[in-house]
């Protein structure tokens, strides 16, 4: 008889164990053991347990290759949901064989898993092991599907298990939920995100705290009548009355400074939209700015052009959103607009705000702004462009370019790649809760009840239309950041710590992930030859960039520098880009003026009209203030059972060498932490966005 010592870990989030029978069959290379109960006396699989039991089978199994997980009914209890966090097997010869899971086993179902050594298909010669990838491979197509969400945004992922509830004959006298939280002004579907996939969902424990959080505050804004308020602020400093949540050093600061010229022009470097600004070598046609006009914001002894030709002068161009009709708010028809705004950076080391036209058409009707305007007309010019930014950062940088593509790269792992190949065991990590929060954001944002219908000026058809303005234009070599800031010419701009920091955090990925590759991939013909890599890539390019060849996304991947671009790419998006664009945006969006969502006034057509009567009438009622800050509130604040980039709990790798490039990363990491803090101390406004420990592997809010 040959004895096997098994251990079962279940996972230790609340409600992970299952009252259900579980049987385990080993595979390996000599033969395979009969189906065995795992029962102990008492309670088994309990959250957070780690069972031991004893397998005896006739003879010695050889190498062990596969397990098999068989849950079933216990006795009359219903249905349990049951985590899997591992299964380790000790061979009678002493070898230690690593099984990992990290899922659910919802229904009464087998589950089969292979030994934990990652191994492409090249590397799998058994049949028995080619064909239990296979059939995983066809059973995650099978039950993962792609979904138009919206015509020329990227697609997403579809659960055939969801249908749609069939109304019949309802009862009376039993309430139906009809989405809406209590006090929170906008009409949520969460019923869809109820459908999802266990292992797609969130944790109980994120789940709590993120609808915990939601609650208590759209109670209080609810009870003190600012849900129901449609009139406009009387004065500003009312708005600070309403800061949702705990202040900060930063958002106090923008109450306090954000009128200022150069805390303006201090945002496009690191603002929570800072991959906009762009050298400016040529004053466009449409922009008709001349020295006359700017001579006095430049300095003495200088002028445009020589500026331009210093590399002084820079271009934040809203172009992109001309055109798109809005829509109207409390009763009221919201207005538009795609300003340009010309910057200068001075001698003292500050981005100055020098000119601002408020259209992409010049005329008699669309003055160039300046700062030697009277004041109100330069602040309501200034506010145009932050409203302008409002939706470049929200629809562009964050919901598209974070959120929608990394779950398209998500899903295109899921459906090609198995448990066993390196690259699922590399980027599985980096998809964690990302669809769950993704079902969240379509149902808060992009629904006729939600935040785009209720709170800005675009309203749903516009705001989709803003991102499928900018998928049309995204290419491969905007994602790859080094490159970014090259073409941009923003490469040597002092006072750039989003530059300094996403480069610090990209070198230390992109060597992370040099040391994966290169040890599963010994050549080029490896990784051309590898078909389940050339199948995530090609169903990456179909369904997230809709094959637009323009995009020179790959279709294929050749070499091995090729795969290293493109997999730090994919996990840089889906942690520290997403942290630049998310985890400060309440603090500069709970100041209003800063960050308006709507605009109740057309753009000003003329000079020295404007009074602060006219500029709080333009800005947003209270009403739809409210709305915007709270869901962003909601969205912007990092629920418990966080991960910080680096941190792998879950042992996906068992080699020596990846688990030493964990390791080496995560200190490479915590170095670059470290001299974020450090310079932070001598800044007035501290730019932690990008610090290692706040950055989340994955888009999880």
């Amino acid at each position: 008889m040959a004895t096997y010592k098994v251990r079962v870990a279940t996972g230790t989030d609340l409600l992970s164990g299952t009252l259900d029978s579980i049987s385990l069959t080993i595979v390996g290379t000599q033969g395979e053991s009969h189906k065995q109960l795992l029962n102990h006396f008492g309670r088994d699989f309990a959250t957070g347990a780690v069972d031991q039991y004893t397998v005896q089978c006739p003879q010695d199994l050889g190498e062990l290759l596969i397990i098999r997980l068989h849950k079933e009914r216990y006795s009359f209890f219903p249905k349990d949901p049951w985590y899997c966090n591992y299964v380790q097997i000790c061979a009678p010869n002493g070898c230690i064989y690593h099984f990992p899971a990290y899922q659910w086993m919802d229904g009464y179902e087998t589950l089969a898993l292979r030994e934990a050594t990652g191994k492409t298909t090249a590397d799998d010669s058994l049949p028995v092991l080619l064909e239990h990838r296979r059939e995983e491979i066809r059973a995650k197509q099978d039950f993962y599907h792609w979904r138009v969400f919206l015509p020329g945004l990227p697609n997403y992922v579809h659960i055939p298990s969801y249908r749609p509830p069939v109304r019949r004959h309802r009862n009376p006298n039993r309430p139906e939920w009809n989405g809406y939280i209590p006090g929170f002004p906008i009409l949520i579907n969460f019923k869809a995100t109820k459908f999802l996939n266990l292992n797609l969902r969130y944790s109980f424990l994120k789940t709590a705290s993120f609808f915990v959080r939601l609650g208590p505050m759209a109670l209080a804004f609810k009870v003190r009548g600012l849900l129901d308020c449609k009139h406009s602020w009387k004065r500003l400093k009312d708005i600070r009355k309403i800061f949702p949540g705990k202040k900060s050093v930063v958002s106090e600061y923008v109450a306090e400074h954000w009128a200022e010229d150069t805390f303006f022009g201090y945002q496009y470097l690191n603002g929570v939209n800072p991959g906009l600004i762009r050298r400016c070598t040529r004053i466009p046609d449409k922009f008709p700015v001349t020295d006359d006009m700017v001579a006095p914001f430049l300095g003495e002894g200088t002028c445009l052009q020589a500026e331009l030709e210093k590399g002084n002068i820079y271009l934040a161009d809203y172009r992109i959103m001309e055109g798109i009709p809005t829509v109207e708010l409390s009763g009221r028809k919201q207005h538009h607009c795609a300003p340009l705004c010309l910057l200068h950076f001075g001698p003292e080391g500050k981005m100055m705000p020098i000119a601002i036209q408020l259209s992409q058409t010049p005329g008699p009707d669309c003055p160039i702004f300046l700062p030697s305007d009277s004041e109100w007309d330069w602040l309501l010019a200034k506010t145009w462009v932050r409203y302008a930014e409002f939706y470049s950062h929200e629809a562009i940088s964050h919901l598209l370019e974070t959120h929608l593509i990394a779950e398209a790269f998500c899903l295109a792992l899921l459906r090609n790649l198995p448990m066993c190949h390196p690259l699922y065991k590399l980027l599985i990590p980096h998809t964690r809760y990302t669809v769950q929060i993704n079902s969240i954001g379509r149902a808060v944002l992009l629904n006729e009840g939600g935040l785009s219908a209720k709170g800005m000026s675009l309203g749903v058809e516009g705001f989709a239309e803003v991102m499928v303005r900018a998928l049309s234009e995204l290419t491969y070599d905007s994602l790859y950041l080094p490159n970014d800031f090259v073409e941009r010419g923003v490469q040597d701009l002092p006072g750039y710590y989003y530059r300094d920091d996403s480069l610090a955090v990209w070198n230390a990925l992109e060597r992370y992930v040099t040391e994966i590759i290169t040890y599963y991939y010994p050549s080029d013909a490896a990784v051309e030859g590898d078909p389940e890599l050339q199948s995530w890539v090609q169903e990456i390019f179909k369904e997230c960039l809709l094959g637009r060849e323009s995009s020179g996304f790959p279709r294929c991947l050749r070499t091995v520098p090729e795969l290293i671009r493109y997999v730090t790419i994919v996990i840089f998006t889906c942690s520290a880009k997403h942290a630049a664009v998310n985890t400060g945006q309440m603090e500069f969006t709970a100041w209003m003026p800063n960050f308006p969502a709507s605009m109740r006034n057309p753009p000003i057509q003329a000079k020295g009209l404007t009074t602060l009567e006219t500029f709080m009438d333009t800005l947003p009622d209270v009403k739809t203030t409210c709305i915007t800050l709270l869901v962003l509130w909601t969205l912007s604040r990092e629920p418990d059972d966080r991960r910080p980039l680096g941190h792998f709990p879950d042992i996906h790798f068992v080699e020596e060498a990846p688990r030493r490039s964990i390791e080496a990363f995560r200190q490479r990491l915590n170095q670059i932490s470290h001299d974020i803090r450090q310079r932070n101390k001598c800044l007035p406004i501290p730019y932690y966005y990008l610090d290692p420990v706040l950055i989340e592997n994955s888009i999880s809010i």
